[in-house]
């Protein structure tokens, strides 16, 4: 069983250096919050927030910044890779959540 991945395209980190102004070394936190849209369990999305991480489960640097989920936030992604990519025709991001086929899932619905 392989553990859940944090996967970010070049094109997705560089969007999010634009668009937050982050500089080198600085760390951008993905976390679940209580939201009314459709994440990927019902109640919650994925938020972002500048922050140094302090217990990260899931990292990966891109174009000097390191974009993380804490071990406290493991929960969300249980059973899922985190995908973030670049979509150039909205210069937007979008979130994918993987299943992994060797990992049981639960339903997020």
């Amino acid at each position: 069983m392989k553990q859940m991945e944090l996967r970010i395209s070049n094109d997705a980190a560089k969007w999010y250096v634009k668009e937050l102004e982050l500089q080198p070394g600085s760390a951008l936190r993905f976390f679940p919050r209580y939201s009314s849209g459709g994440g990927l369990h019902p109640g919650f999305s994925l938020g972002i927030s500048v922050e140094p991480p302090e217990r990260p489960l899931l990292k990966q640097e891109l174009e000097g910044i390191t974009f993380f989920i804490e071990e406290q936030d493991g929960w969300y992604l249980e059973g899922y890779d985190l995908v973030v990519r670049y979509l150039e025709s909205l210069d937007d991001i979008e979130y994918i959540y993987e299943a992994d086929p060797d990992r049981p899932t639960t339903s997020a619905g």
